[in-house]
């Protein structure tokens, strides 16, 4: 078999393309030959050094692929060999094989191709969680997602318009019309413009109900500033310390020390509250995950969810994938492909 590692910290091309013996499975696992696998910006901080759950380096990183299931467990049902599958991986997913818990993996939509199904684990689930399940968004809300131009931006743009909730978002202007198309209420240009004057004029003063933010640092002090009476902040990443090169750490330390303490009686007084969302410290949680992809997968039969992916890269193309994302140029998901 073989996996993209990364074999330093570094820039992206520190990225290899190494071989490894194929995979044998455990008692409840199945193995599965991939057809695409999703990269998300987690995956950039990892190769940086900069993800402090990965694994030490050299490693594969990687929590999300399609594929077709090709060895079972003793314990698992032999009908899922031969079925073409989607799920999630505790890294090690950017490989031509697979190998994971049963109760890891769905069957995919006939509906869907391999790219679209890897696109749907990471993406949608987080933003499930942000919008559903804790932020509570309703359709008298308003709502501004920040980066809605990536993975999770997009995946939540489709969810909150499925509400019926109003959608700002901020993304660099070049995204703007396609935003729009997508269903975009308000796009704010956050490179040349201010987004929280911006958002203050366009929402007369009041703010909005619910943020998502995956930038981190200072960053999330203007979001909580910029939340209506009752409004909630969603955050799940920092992005801000994004750095490729000796300055990243630096960077990290900076954004650490940037984050706002909310105060309990701050929140009371305010009547606001701030929430936190990582994927990858719900592992525990399998019987959560599986009831929130049933309401994605009831959106993909309907029509309302249609994961969008931008690019797709082979493994030995793998370096030029990490910098697509990394110079913030994608619209939507990027993959990979054995």
């Amino acid at each position: 078999m073989k996996k993209v590692m990364i074999t330093k910290a570094g820039a992206a091309n520190v990225l290899a393309v190494q071989s490894f013996p194929n995979p044998t499975p455990k008692i409840n696992e199945v193995v599965i030959e991939t057809k695409a696998c999703g990269i998300n910006f987690a995956d950039i901080l990892a190769r940086q050094g900069l993800y402090p759950d990965a694994p030490s380096l050299p490693t594969c990183v990687g929590y999300e692929y399609s594929g077709i299931v090709t060895q079972t467990g003793t314990s698992v049902d032999k009908a899922w060999e031969g079925k073409a599958v989607f799920g999630l991986t505790r890294f090690h997913g950017h490989a031509d094989t697979v190998c994971v818990p049963v109760d890891q993996i769905f069957e995919k939509p006939e509906s869907l191709t391999f790219e679209q199904a890897a696109a749907i684990p990471v993406n949608y689930l987080t933003a499930w969680q942000l919008l559903i399940i804790m932020g509570a968004l309703t359709a008298e809300d308003s709502i501004l997602i920040h980066n809605v131009g990536g993975g999770v931006g997009l995946a939540a743009l489709e969810i909150a318009k499925h509400v019926g909730a109003t959608v700002y978002g901020t993304a660099s202007p070049g995204k703007h019309d396609f935003l729009k198309q997508k269903g975009l209420d308000h796009a704010i240009d956050y490179r040349n413009k201010n987004w929280e004057t911006e958002l203050n004029a366009l929402t007369n003063g009041r703010g909005v109900e619910l943020i998502i933010d995956p930038i981190g640092g200072n960053h999330w002090r203007k979001s909580y500033r910029s939340l209506r009476a009752t409004g909630r902040l969603g955050m799940f990443g920092i992005s801000a310390a994004s750095d490729s090169s000796w300055q990243g750490k630096v960077k990290l330390l900076k954004t650490a020390l940037q984050m706002p303490f909310f105060h309990p009686i701050n929140l009371m007084n305010t009547n606001k509250a701030v929430f936190g969302v990582n994927m990858g410290h719900l592992w525990h949680e399998n019987a959560k995950i599986r009831q929130w992809m049933t309401h994605i997968l009831d959106g993909i039969e309907a029509g309302w969810v249609s994961p969008h992916v931008d690019k797709s890269f082979s493994f030995d193309q793998a370096a030029e994938a990490h910098q697509y994302i990394e110079d913030r140029k994608n619209k939507g998901k990027v993959v990979l492909t054995p």
